[in-house]
């Protein structure tokens, strides 16, 4: 019997290349673990990964490619919403896509699934504890100029208002931006507590070195920082930072010990640290298992979206449920100490 193809789309290089070796791995653990278990309906995972941190153009053109050969039947992985955007035309309906990062929501192509963060599931609840808890009422948005930062500073717009906050100043760069000393004079300057950094990877890590470096003493809230980031900024650049996320490396239940277990018995001491964007692609090669088995073995996409309502069950995350092909999942939020994450509290939506 032929093996199940699946394009595993991550970044390799660009300022979310960090990410890239964590995220290969995870996904690696899941192919490995559910072939260990005669697949699905007796076919063995097999998984193509392709560079996502390439031009978006290129990387919609050879998971395409892959798609229309036959080679691959879906597709997963994190990366950018500009890659998604470009890939989607490609493959949407033609085979099941899950796509696994936080993202800026409103997604409703045909056989896309989407396993990440949400603004209303992560940076709503996240901000009202941070106002009702710190106090905190005047931001500033520090963001890359592209699809992820700008359409979720739309919805935190919205969520400020609702708690009577003020939006002090938003500020963006191009991706790739290693010289932040202009956003941070206006941060110094526009008197605001808090900084909401729609930054990524490295980008994140130049501007939280850069701000750790300045002496400012504002509050900073990224939902998209993990622990490579963290090693990576240093301790002083990580003062005053706070996460929120469906998984940190040292999220205390029994679902995300077990998890972190069996990737370092698996991968070593010395592998990649767990992150929430590695412990994504984990996720979204058991959901697409889940959709397969649960479609009788093919790449039906309107079988997989009829099975997938409802659909749940327990992985790193905990309990988990597909409701319109978004996934319903716990969140969290943390606080940078030193080079790890104190999970502080479960966010209620």
């Amino acid at each position: 019997m032929d093996d199940l193809g699946v394009a595993l789309v991550v970044p390799r290089q660009g300022p979310a290349g960090l990410f890239g070796p964590s995220a290969e791995l995870c996904a690696r653990l899941a192919e490995e673990e559910i072939n260990a278990e005669d697949g699905v309906h007796g076919r063995r995972l097999r998984l193509t990964v392709v560079d996502g941190g390439a031009p978006p153009d290129r990387v919609a053109d050879e998971v395409g490619e892959l798609v229309a050969s036959g080679a691959v039947q879906a597709v997963t992985g994190w990366h950018v919403s500009t890659v998604r955007q470009r890939i989607v035309p490609r493959v949407a309906g033609r085979v099941p896509y899950v796509y696994t990062a936080l993202y800026e929501g409103g997604e409703r192509s045909p056989g896309v699934f989407l396993t990440g963060e949400t603004p209303e599931g992560q940076l709503r609840p996240a901000l009202g504890w941070l106002s009702s808890e710190l106090g905190v009422r005047r931001w500033t948005i520090v963001g890359d100029d592209y699809v992820w930062p700008r359409g979720t500073a739309r919805a935190v717009r919205s969520y400020l208002a609702e708690l009577g906050a003020v939006l002090c100043d938003e500020i963006y760069v191009r991706l790739g931006t290693q010289d932040f000393s202009e956003p941070l004079r206006r941060i110094d300057a526009n008197g605001c507590e808090a900084v909401l950094m729609l930054l990524v990877g490295d980008d994140a890590v130049a501007f939280n070195r850069a701000f750790g470096a300045s002496g400012l003493s504002q509050l900073r809230f990224s939902p998209l920082m993990d622990e490579n980031m963290l090693l990576a900024s240093g301790v002083e650049g990580t003062r005053g930072l706070f996460s929120a996320a469906g998984f940190f490396e040292t999220l205390p239940t029994g679902d995300g010990l077990d998890f972190g277990a069996r990737y370092h018995r698996r991968f070593g001491p010395q592998a990649p640290p767990l992150n929430s964007m590695g412990e994504s692609c984990y996720e979204g090669v058991r959901l697409l298992a889940e959709l397969f088995r649960r479609s009788g073995g093919e790449p039906d996409v309107r079988a997989m979206t009829a099975a997938s309502e409802g659909l749940g069950y327990d992985g790193p995350r905990g309990p988990v449920e597909v409701r319109d092909r978004h996934l319903r999942q716990k969140v969290f939020l943390a606080a940078a100490d030193g080079l790890e994450f104190d999970v502080l509290y479960q966010l209620t939506p």
